[in-house]
């Protein structure tokens, strides 16, 4: 089953330069749907307007704005807190039992009540639906859901996770109403009716349009009268163009690097601003643990000492990435620079020449660098030919590049065709594990063959049954330390976010962080 790095994924374009701009100013409209209707455009699709399918950024987007979930994450933060619930908690030492008491009055778009059957039937559903496109992969831990009264929820499962807050707290843990969906199918009319902040008027494939939702009740204000979402299907240049006509009035998702830099430096003139936010995006280079040249740890250990991550980023990204050089990324708890400290920030061809030596390496390697062309951003080729162009000019590599698309490229990953491939990832909730657990656990989903049983057998259950979320610092950072020696992957790059907006629209700012919830309900026009 499909994991978010195997989603459509069209990185938020990573960061800019140093002098762009980092917001454009904190002001909102007024609270309670009283504001200008906004229009955004993205070259994403929405693959999904039901939760147990939609795994994808553009349905999540939809998810978090359509539907509430228990808890949610607060702007800027990393904790989640009450939204459909009034508190959660654990009630064992062991992170086995969640308990969740909900807010009285609650109530869905269409008027029906919410109660704990609603929750109840939501996980269930989506559990039994198993969808392969859908997010029940992230709860292998749930056992049972219980509803003692029409209030409470009580979660049981089947090994401890303090994670699991955080999970449900994702568009993963959205509520839908049980009188209008199908226990044992997926929706299909396009329709949803969930709890959250707004209601979905009207999909097709040119454009979602939200409108307030009057029943919602929880922590977000809405600042504007409602929210049009307009499709561009991966045409970059027309979302470009539709921005500076003025046909939309915010840019998300799916504008290049040079794009970006190019509306930056026209802001002025014409009237748009680039917003940056943070992001836990993350992009590996994969090794197929079993390939004949990519299995030789001599051959990772040269990659690692020779790839120039601050010549990528300036030459293919325009300074819009962070060089990455950990498994968690910058912002996220539990993050180390294992690489970093392990290879270094500059290329020693000395010490790849070492690493290959001492694996009994004498001639070139040669080797392919497989790449599909946009899952991971537009810049993807061209990025992997400029990595196999730093290997060559070691005069220690013969590589290549070869492209696939994205369906043949998942294929062929499966089947261990590729010694070195490129994978990216959209966290599902901001936490150390969901950048470990998924990659160096049980059947991870790179599909290349690794496996460490110190990993599987100790840190990843320990740290995931430590509710103390700070105090898993260092068994992340062995985790990290282990994963650095034996090189499974070689972490690239870490994304920023970028919306670009026009003259006259606030609250950007609070739409791009690391908990990847892109918030409709803070977005006011003047």
């Amino acid at each position: 089953m499909n994991m978010r790095n195997q989603w459509p994924v069209l990185p938020i374009v990573a960061g800019l330069a140093s002098g762009l701009l980092t917001g454009c100013g904190s002001e909102t409209g007024d609270s309670g749907g009283t504001g200008s209707s906004v229009v955004m455009g993205m070259s994403d699709d929405v693959l999904a307007t039901d939760p147990s399918s939609g795994y994808d950024p553009g349905s999540w987007l939809l998810f978090n704005n359509v539907f509430q979930s228990l808890l949610s994450f607060p702007k800027g933060a990393t904790e989640p807190q009450p939204e459909l619930a009034k508190q959660c908690a654990f009630t064992d030492t062991r992170a086995m039992v969640y308990k969740c008491e909900l807010r009285d009055g609650l109530k869905f778009s269409n008027g029906d009540a919410l109660t704990s059957e609603d929750v109840k039937f939501s996980f269930e559903r989506m559990m039994k639906i198993d969808d392969p496109a859908g997010p029940a992969i992230i709860f292998p831990m749930l056992g049972s859901v219980g509803t003692p009264d029409a209030k409470t929820v009580v979660f049981h499962l089947k090994v401890p996770d303090a994670t699991f807050p955080s999970k449900i707290a994702s568009g993963a843990g959205s509520i839908v109403d049980h009188r209008e969906y199908d226990a044992d199918g997926l929706r299909t009319d396009h329709k949803a009716v969930g709890s959250g902040p707004y209601k979905l008027d009207s999909f097709d494939k040119d454009q979602a349009v939200f409108s307030v939702n009057d029943n919602y009740k929880g922590t977000a204000k809405v600042s504007n009268s409602g929210v049009t979402l307009k499709f561009f299907h991966g045409d970059r240049t027309a979302l470009k163009q539709s921005l500076l006509d003025g046909g939309i009035d915010i840019a998300y998702r799916g504008l290049t690097a040079t794009d970006i830099a190019d509306l930056d430096q026209q802001d002025d003139s014409k009237g748009v601003d680039v917003i940056e936010g943070g992001s836990a995006e993350v992009q590996h280079l994969v090794f197929n643990m079993k390939d004949p040249v990519a299995g030789k740890l001599g051959v990772r250990k040269a990659m690692a000492y020779l790839i120039d991550r601050d010549a990528l980023i300036k030459d293919i990204y325009q300074g819009t990435a962070a060089p990455l050089y950990s498994i968690v990324p910058a912002g996220i708890a539990g993050h180390n620079t294992a690489f970093f400290d392990t290879y270094g920030a500059r290329p020693s061809r000395a010490k790849a020449a070492a690493a290959l030596r001492a694996d009994g390496i004498t001639g070139k390697v040669k080797l392919t660098l497989w790449s599909t062309p946009s899952r991971y951003g537009p810049a993807t080729d061209e990025e992997l030919k400029a990595i196999a162009g730093q290997l060559n000019a070691s005069g220690l590599f013969d590589a290549d590049v070869q492209s696939v698309a994205f369906d043949q490229y998942e294929k062929d990953i499966a089947k261990g065709r590729y010694g070195v491939y490129v994978k990216g990832w959209v966290p599902d909730y901001p936490d150390a594990d969901n950048f470990t657990a998924p990659f160096f656990g049980k059947g991870n989903v790179l599909g290349n063959n690794y496996s460490n049983s110190t990993i599987t057998g100790s840190l990843i259950p320990n740290t995931a049954a430590q509710s103390d979320r700070g105090a898993t610092d260092k068994e992340f950072g062995r985790l990290q330390d282990i994963v650095a020696a034996e090189l499974p992957v070689l972490p690239v790059w870490q994304a920023k976010q970028y919306a670009v907006v026009r003259d006259g629209v606030y609250g950007l700012e609070y739409c791009l962080d690391a908990s990847t919830v892109f918030r409709f309900w803070e977005l006011s026009k003047s």
